[in-house]
């Protein structure tokens, strides 16, 4: 069921999306070689909690037998790995990183959620043209985040600006909508039909979340049981904001 969110509703939200906002900028500028990436989940959540927030990610249900509920503040996933990487005192970001992270918070009972990826050092330039281009598919797919379209029309935005570079997009997750729950409907793909699939409404929060890859898009599971990553190698990059449908241009929560 898509939940519209009323006016009291959404200065809720805005307060967990604001504090997801303050805390990428703190992740910006301690990321570094030689930390771990425990390290930096234990200083973002140190953080997070100092500003009235809470680590909503810590202890998500895996939803698997025999795989432990996620431990980590952040999703870490570097290079290869796409998504859902775990924090470990025995993993250091090194010079020429490509770091993703998701984050989200909770705060009077709703969630913000949003995810970057870093450029760690001296990246190469198909590192740096991936994460640009991750990042501007978000902005060019919000373009159609207004009322009366479809979330198909997001969906196919991502794709078709993707593949003008030689990208690939992740098709086994997607975006959601977004509220008191993590993850509400409607579910939102970086690939589809313009046309299709839910009508946006004025006071929908979605989260839009492109997730390419610079090789193919095939994907496996790590044996950790979270952690996503490319089968070929190939870099990935994540970019995400929580976003709110209003009656004219959409608005982004979750920059500051």
């Amino acid at each position: 069921m898509i939940t519209i969110k009323s006016k009291r509703e959404i200065e809720l939200m805005q307060d967990a999306c604001r504090i997801t906002a303050e805390t990428y900028e703190y992740i910006e500028k301690i990321i570094k070689p030689g930390m771990t990436t425990l390290e930096l989940d234990n200083l973002a959540e140190k953080f997070i909690k100092e500003h009235g927030g809470i680590p909503a990610q810590k202890g998500y249900p895996s939803g698997i037998k025999g795989v432990p509920n996620f431990p980590g503040t952040l999703c870490i996933s570097i290079n290869d790995e796409v998504i859902h990487g775990i924090p470990s005192k025995n993993i250091l970001i090194k010079d020429g990183d490509v770091v993703s992270v998701d984050l989200v918070v909770l705060k009077n009972g709703y969630n913000g959620d949003a995810a970057r990826t870093f450029l760690v050092g001296n990246v190469s330039n198909e590192a740096r043209e991936l994460v640009e281009v991750t990042k501007q598919a978000f902005f060019e797919a919000i373009k159609y985040a207004k009322p009366g379209n479809r979330v198909g029309d997001i969906s196919h935005a991502v794709e078709s600006y993707v593949k003008q570079f030689g990208f690939s997009v992740v098709k086994e997750f997607q975006g959601h909508g977004i509220g008191k729950e993590m993850h509400e409907e409607p579910g939102i793909p970086n690939y589809g039909k313009p046309g299709k699939g839910a009508r946006l409404e004025v006071g929908m929060t979605i989260a839009v979340e492109p997730m390419v890859t610079a090789g193919k898009a095939d994907i496996w599971e790590l044996e950790d049981g979270w952690t996503i990553a490319t089968q070929d190698g190939s870099l990935a990059a994540h970019y995400e904001n929580t976003i709110l449908v209003t009656e004219n241009e959409p608005k982004i929560l979750t920059i500051i």
